[in-house]
């Protein structure tokens, strides 16, 4: 109450203090792999990669389990697989420099159709009973086929030039892809061919490879720019990779021969059903730290590597031991440190290649992998028969060793010209 002058004037009270609003918390910000698969189109081309991809782990077992049940000749299956990948070691590289001359679309579609042709052209052959050369012949023409999973890096490389936190995340998911189709197609491969017929497996692989190649090349504003016939002035990728071929040659060494040992291990154990799960563990392993690798800050191929040499030996040990249950836990915890290994080691492919030839790049070190596979299986093969399956567990771990000897010795990144990704540490 208060006076003024003659005038009595009353005073409201005062408002009681408003009830304080909660501060509404601030929206959590999206994940790496969310903000990668915001970008338009990339969701597209992915399902189209994925398609694409899957086909490539069942091709190889659809044809063996394809030929020896109409032919009863596993040794026949087994030559014209081999054919098969020396055919495609030979073709695939001069495929890869076209597309990257030409543009993925212009190149791959024809490439596809012609590799589709040849599978198509297997089965005739084994179900009319031709002659064994028909299914060299076909199976070879099957070389073709494009890398896929290198036209989807190069894509996303083109895409987040300037961005290496997301280019990082963008390669790990795709070693993560690599990991699940590579675990998924021979396992979905043996349920067609067995309880379907035969050919179910070959059949269904090129229908997804040509669905998903459709696809994925429909998505042209994401392709990368052609780099015409200027591009091979600039340098062989063949000579810029240099150690680097030797190094994916030496981790092919590891997969092919872990894989025949581990097969070995357990045929002989009594537990050869259990062989495609077991190792389907290692994948899922990889593909798991793949996906988390793609999250965290890259590290340097050197210390990829010296995680990755400890971890190859302990299927070695665990064989020792003679528990399955140990070896089944050491393969999940070696394919755990593959993914990031293989994620810096294509980081490097694609600081080292020559700029407009990168897709021709990577495609030499899957030939390099595939090749060092190759050599792998047949030497752990000839171990396992003179020395057992536990002693054939020795090669990963030597191959690792060699590995981690020639990783220590390339050239730092930043010493190099790269591609349009910043180097990574």
């Amino acid at each position: 109450m208060t006076v003024t002058g003659t005038t009595l004037v009353l005073a409201a009270p005062p408002a009681p203090p408003a009830p304080a609003t909660p501060a509404t918390p601030a929206p959590r910000p999206p994940g790496p792999y969310r903000r990668l698969f915001a970008l338009p189109g990339t969701r597209a081309f992915t399902a189209g990669n994925l398609l694409a991809r899957l086909p490539m782990g069942m091709f190889g077992i659809s044809a063996v389990m394809m030929i020896a049940g109409q032919r009863g000749s596993y040794a026949l299956a087994g030559a014209v697989t081999a054919t098969g990948l020396a055919a495609t070691a030979l073709v695939a590289p001069w495929t890869a420099r076209l597309v990257d001359r030409h543009g993925q679309a212009r190149i791959a579609l024809p490439a596809t159709l012609i590799a589709v042709l040849g599978s198509l052209s297997l089965i005739v052959c084994v179900r009319t009973e031709a002659p064994a050369w028909t299914l060299f012949a076909s199976y070879a023409a099957t070389a073709t086929t494009p890398n896929i999973g290198g036209m989807s890096r190069a894509r996303w490389t083109h895409l987040l030039r300037g961005a290496p936190a997301s280019h990082h995340t963008a390669m790990s998911f795709e070693q993560a892809a690599d990991e699940l189709c590579y675990m998924l197609g021979p396992a979905l491969a043996a349920f067609l061919c067995t309880a379907v017929f035969p050919e179910a497996g070959t059949l269904t692989g090129a229908a997804l490879f040509l669905t998903g190649m459709l696809l994925f090349t429909a998505q042209r504003a994401m392709e990368p720019p052609v780099t015409g016939v200027a591009a091979a002035r600039r340098g062989s990728p063949l000579r810029a990779l240099g150690p680097l071929l030797v190094l994916f040659l030496c981790l092919g060494l590891v997969f092919g021969s872990m894989e025949v040992a581990s097969i070995a291990y357990l045929d002989s154990a009594g537990l050869g059903a259990t062989s495609g799960l077991v190792l389907a563990l290692q994948a899922a392993g990889s593909c798991a730290a793949g996906l988390l690798y793609g999250t965290l800050r890259p590290r340097g191929l050197g210390a990829c590597l010296a995680v990755l040499a400890p971890a190859m030996a302990l299927p070695a040990a665990a064989a020792a031991t003679g528990s399955v249950l140990l070896l089944a836990l050491a393969l999940l915890l070696a394919g755990m440190a593959t993914a990031p290994t293989m994620v810096t080691a294509m980081s490097r492919v694609h600081a080292r290649t020559p700029q407009g030839r990168l897709n021709e790049g990577m495609t030499l070190a899957v030939t390099a992998i595939l090749t060092g596979i190759a050599a792998g299986s047949a030497t752990a093969g000839l171990t396992v028969d003179h020395l057992g399956p536990s002693a054939a567990y020795v090669l990963p771990a030597v191959a690792t060793l060699l590995a981690l000897l020639i990783g220590m010795r390339v050239t730092p990144l930043r010493a190099v010209q790269h591609s349009g990704t910043n180097p990574v540490p």
